[in-house]
């Protein structure tokens, strides 16, 4: 197996990384109050919900990448 080969197969799981990109990238989708979390706006709950979901799928990303 030559290393384009190699290479080629072991990016594949770093567009998992993508998720998180899109899921925050675009403010106006996630911009609301409602629903509110324990008394906070939908805006402040979903970004730091996006914290913990990153640090997963970095975390999935890590394990399958890692040779």
């Amino acid at each position: 197996m030559d290393r384009d080969e190699q290479t080629s197969g072991s990016n594949k799981p770093l567009w998992l990384l993508v998720i998180p990109v899109l899921a925050l990238i675009f403010p106006a989708l996630y911009n609301r109050e409602t629903p509110t979390l324990f008394g906070f706006p939908f805006f402040y709950w979903y970004q730091l919900a996006w914290v913990f979901l990153a640090t997963a799928v970095l975390g999935i990303v890590y394990k399958l990448t890692r040779n």
